[in-house]
């Protein structure tokens, strides 16, 4: 298992231990959400952030989250819409299976995020593992950026594998 792999499944593990016991482990600053990871001015993208790490996002300018995440799982939010709603935040919310990432489920991702072009969009799931791999895609068959390039981001958060290495070549 790559490192950054097996980075991304401890911290998986440590959003779990912060969901279901009293111990804290979010701060007060965007960089300290869940493998937060700048893609450009307008892109960011993120494990599970917290209610409260959601009003950092809003704080920030961030007007837009997509959920690649289904509800199921173990670190979401019981009620993201609703929290986001709350705080003025347009959201998409596509459940990507994590053994079955569909050609429609990156198309109404492609979709939505060319919409929001000139906006600031923040794109999440459990572990910024299924995000990854959709926003290297995008950047590559869209936005047409070099392979090598996008590469750099989708590695700082893990390698992929199985289905998912088919769906990034």
């Amino acid at each position: 298992m790559a490192l950054n792999t097996l980075k991304t499944t401890l911290g998986f593990l440590r959003t779990l231990v912060g969901k279901y016991t009293p111990i804290e482990f979010s701060s007060d600053s965007l960089q300290d959400i869940f493998n937060y990871l700048e893609i450009s001015e307008s892109i960011t993208t993120s494990g599970q952030p917290t209610e409260k790490q959601f009003a950092l996002v809003k704080a920030a300018g961030f007007d837009n989250v997509i959920n690649l995440a289904p509800h199921n799982v173990e670190n979401s939010l019981a009620n993201e819409a609703g929290v986001l709603s709350a705080l003025g935040i347009n959201y998409l919310h596509i459940p990507v299976d994590f053994g079955n990432p569909t050609v429609d489920n990156f198309s109404e991702f492609s979709s939505f995020l060319k919409s929001l072009e000139n906006q600031k969009v923040w794109v999440h799931c459990a572990a910024n593992m299924r995000v990854s791999a959709f926003i290297y895609r995008y950047r590559c068959t869209v936005l047409g950026e070099q392979r090598s390039s996008a590469r750099k981001e989708l590695s700082e958060i893990w390698e992929p594998f199985g289905v998912w290495k088919d769906f990034v070549s």
